[in-house]
């Protein structure tokens, strides 16, 4: 039987055609199957707020969650190291800091910390749940409510290296931060395919801000050196040019999220009030829930309502602190305690925030004190352009 010899080359060309024709079928195939964005296993939490606004109450929402590994301002080593800079050149080292802590990478605090170290040694570790319970501390289970003072004394011993293991064993890694300015500054963090990134954005009423920032006044000089930057001068903000700062961030970073927002924020930014949080509690928390992908547990909506139900406004040693008060006294206090004079300088300098926030100016003092007028308005209700505002007028 004679055989038929195929040159080469046409056999070359034949394969060619056959391996391009399958190439573009499976393209085509592939252009009608839905595209599976394999996302991160853990959930990225960033609560972003400014001082003295209520943050640590929201932080402790999360930090209470049994599923949540909680980390109240790690940049606070950042500043604390490097408090000579200004806050815009210190966004860049505070983001990397982040960063590195969604991703359970807690060789990020070498350059900040000590070689040798316990949890103790980092900022605020007592208000993490996660830091007080296993595997990090064998003292707590992960369903309990732990308290700041029981956790340190019981915990505090335990090596730095429990971090970065307890973090790798939460669905949510969430973080409570002061010291961002800029929503644009997060954009790498957004688009980063390793992360699985949400932004709570929590604001509140400036003038209650400034009351609250009263009882504080020396525990936020070094910030206020930093956010002016004044080359590591501590600041009391007596002319509220901080608390200017902190409007004009809370502007910028509702704008750019809520006007013409880029798509890879979409479904990953959430504005809260902290007096909308007071005053329904269970139904703003759920709705943060929601967004964060967790679920309301009876022990967390039983200490909820506790934590919110307390006597009175909280005393000044307790600034810090997360006790039991009456979280809407908390909110209107600024209207009794504030002089109607500071009330006019802090619209004057916030009165754009004040204004796309949702608050309602105060004319008169008589206004101020008549409890019985609302400047909590509805949601959204006032839109504003922060380019159109000029602070002097």
């Amino acid at each position: 039987m004679a055989r038929i010899r195929i040159p080469s080359t046409i056999v070359l060309i034949f394969v060619t055609v056959q391996t391009g024709f399958l190439l573009f079928m499976y393209a085509r195939y592939s252009s009608f199957m839905p595209q599976s964005e394999e996302k991160p296993s853990q959930v990225h939490i960033l609560i972003l707020s400014s001082w003295r606004s209520g943050s640590s109450f929201v932080g402790q929402l999360f930090s209470q969650h049994p599923s949540v590994f909680y980390l109240m301002e790690p940049a606070w080593h950042v500043w604390v190291k490097m408090y000579q800079n200004s806050a815009k050149v210190l966004h860049m080292a505070v983001r990397d800091l982040v960063r590195s802590v969604f991703l359970c990478d807690m060789s990020v605090f070498d350059a900040y910390m000590p070689w040798k170290r316990n949890l103790s040694d980092l900022f605020q570790w007592a208000a993490s749940r996660a830091l007080c319970s296993a595997p990090a501390c064998d003292s707590f289970q992960r369903t309990d409510i732990t308290s700041e003072l029981a956790c340190k004394t019981l915990c505090g011993r335990y090596p730095f290296s429990k971090v970065e293991e307890a973090c790798k064993t939460y669905s949510h890694v969430v973080i409570k931060e002061v010291r961002f300015f800029d929503l644009k500054v997060l954009y790498p963090l957004l688009t980063d395919p390793s992360l699985n990134l949400k932004i709570i954005h929590l604001v509140r009423d400036p003038r209650a801000v400034v009351k609250s920032r009263e009882q504080s006044v020396k525990a936020l000089a070094r910030d206020n050196g930093i956010v002016l930057s004044t080359n590591g001068t501590k600041v009391e903000d007596s002319k509220y040019k901080v608390m200017q700062e902190v409007c004009r961030s809370h502007v910028q970073i509702y704008e750019t999220a809520t006007l013409k927002p880029p798509n890879f924020l979409k479904d990953r930014y959430l504005m809260v009030r902290f007096e909308d949080l007071v005053r329904d509690p269970l139904s703003e928390i759920s709705e943060m829930y929601k967004f964060a992908d967790l679920s309301l547990t009876p022990r967390l909506q039983s200490w909820i309502y506790n934590i919110t139900h307390g006597q009175g406004p909280g005393k000044k040693k307790e600034a810090f602190k997360i006790t039991s008060r009456d979280a809407v006294s908390v909110s209107q206090a600024w209207r009794n305690v504030l002089s109607f004079q500071k009330v006019k300088k802090i619209q004057e300098v916030c009165k754009g925030a004040i204004n796309i926030l949702g608050y309602q100016l105060v004319d008169s003092e008589k206004e101020q004190r008549d409890l019985t007028l609302d400047l909590v308005l509805p949601r959204r209700q006032n839109q504003f352009s922060w380019l159109s505002f000029n602070p002097k007028h």
